[in-house]
């Protein structure tokens, strides 16, 4: 069985990917692996508190392997701290990681380009899936969802902080990506068929950050 990792940003597609790979049989996830900035201490661009990535990762059983970035980081800066932490795995036998990556065509090859000069490789398991039926497929299998972040230039803020259920998708703008691969929105898993755990959760307050981004705080109820 080969062992991988997957990048996790505890969002619906980064959930759905594993799933697809663990079906199969052939697969053992190594850790799951996520950008945090460490000034909010929040997984970046989700900004979902770290506490509840890690609640995740207990949940799923998995190891947890954070790669931590300033608010400020440039690109540079984030390619030479997650080739640092690749380093590491690769050097234990590990070259494959798995993304939720599903139509972004430029995204694909940068990732491509940057694991192959670490002798490493991409993993995409819903590589060019419809959107819409991944989505209803999503909510089908029983995965349970909640948006963290909305993008105002595509979705409005009454978005943020929902449940992503078939209400939610059908009632999505025309031209917003059922899947929300534009970066439309980003979310966070709370349940589904690969935690043996639900993650108990609240929602807590909404803020719109540059002008743009809607964050919707989650924290654990207790």
């Amino acid at each position: 069985m080969q062992r991988i990792l997957v990048s996790w940003s505890g969002g619906k597609d980064s959930a759905m990917a594993p799933s697809e790979i663990l079906n199969s049989g052939r697969y053992d996830v190594a850790a799951l692996l996520t950008t945090v900035t460490k000034d909010y201490d929040r997984i970046s661009m989700h900004g979902v508190r770290r506490t509840m990535l890690q609640l995740q990762a207990a949940s799923l059983g998995l190891n947890l392997e954070e790669v931590f970035i300033t608010k400020d980081a440039s690109n540079a800066d984030y390619e030479a701290s997650m080739a640092n932490v690749l380093s590491k795995y690769r050097d234990r036998g590990i070259t494959s990681v798995v993304f939720g990556d599903i139509f972004l065509e430029d995204l694909r090859a940068y990732r491509e380009e940057k694991l192959g000069l670490l002798n490493m490789r991409a993993l995409f398991p819903l590589w060019k899936r419809e959107t819409k039926a991944l989505a209803e497929g999503f909510v089908a299998a029983g995965f349970k969802a909640i948006t963290t972040c909305v993008d105002t230039k595509m979705l409005g803020e009454e978005f943020a902080g929902r449940e992503i259920d078939l209400k939610f998708l059908s009632e999505l703008p025309s031209g917003v990506d059922p899947c929300g691969e534009n970066g439309e929105y980003h979310s966070f898993v709370y349940d589904g068929p690969i935690f043996p755990k639900r993650i108990p959760l609240t929602i807590g307050e909404k803020v719109l950050r540059d002008g743009r981004f809607c964050f919707c705080d989650l924290v654990e109820s207790k």
